[in-house]
């Protein structure tokens, strides 16, 4: 990746049998790094995350999130909503003194990026110490799980700096704990540790930051060891669980099940 995307990314997990492993590697790695600002996110970072999100070698199952250093993230980079000294507006504020058109077309490119943990066929896992604020709270957020560091700070700052959380942190927050808790979250801007995001549900565990990596890497290997499309049909389930009436959802179990079996009965093949 370029130096402008503020990450990079690593692949490992080949399977050890010859044929497995020409399928490519089974695990990517995106480390944002960019540790001297606390891996600050820029749009640049976001275009970039996006195209990444589509341009994963298809045999990935895990990909996990993690930032260099200290943080997680600290979220927005404040040096994008800094005018110009000619007036003429730089980053954020650009999308100002567009149309509206424009101006929402330009945020859901950016949205684009914290799409890639909906893709049923991808487990993705963030692995997060230290400041997890703003847009990088909604990155985390975005993910299927989230191992946090005892050193953990959550927080949507956007409303203090004058703007919302437009990432699709919101309804991926409410979901996980609620309106109520969710707004005490969200419309003051104040911070979660560690122990509150274990007890409210927004973690799947809390290590020590020694152990933060080791954590992540059970999980994978959990995953991992399990047969891929199983995986995949129990996430497309749970992921549109919300948006189905129980009879719906039991269909679309029905019929999940019914693929599995021919799977299992050796009259489809896994992919």
């Amino acid at each position: 990746m370029p130096p402008e995307a503020g990450f990079t990314v690593g692949f490992s997990g080949e399977a050890l049998s010859a044929d497995a492993a020409e399928r490519g590697p089974r695990i990517a790695t995106v480390t944002l790094s960019r540790p001297e600002h606390h891996n600050a996110q820029t749009p640049d970072t976001w275009l970039w995350l996006a195209k990444l999100g589509t341009s994963l070698p298809a045999s990935v199952r895990i990909l996990f999130i993690r930032g260099a250093g200290p943080s997680f993230s600290a979220g927005l980079d404040r040096a994008t909503l800094a005018p110009a000294s000619d007036g003429h507006s730089l980053g954020l504020f650009g999308i100002a003194h567009a149309g509206p058109e424009q101006g929402t077309a330009a945020i859901s490119a950016f949205q684009s990026a914290f799409q890639v943990g909906s893709r049923p066929d991808l487990v993705s896992i963030a692995l997060v110490q230290g400041y997890a604020i703003g847009a990088g709270f909604q990155l985390a957020l975005s993910c299927d799980f989230r191992i946090a560091s005892e050193d953990v700070v959550f927080s949507m700052a956007e409303v203090t700096l004058g703007l919302v959380p437009d990432l699709g942190g919101t309804k991926r927050l409410v979901e996980l704990v609620g309106y109520s808790r969710a707004a005490s979250i969200c419309l003051t801007g104040r911070r979660v540790s560690a122990a509150e995001a274990d007890q409210l549900g927004l973690v799947s565990a809390v290590v020590p930051a020694s152990q933060l990596e080791a954590a992540g890497q059970q999980f994978a290997e959990q995953i991992l060891a399990l047969p891929r499309t199983a995986v995949t049909e129990t996430k497309a389930l749970l992921l549109n669980a919300a948006e189905r009436s129980q009879e719906q959802q039991e269909s679309a179990e029905r019929h999940a099940q019914y693929r599995q079996l021919r799977i299992l009965a050796g009259l489809e093949a896994e992919d």
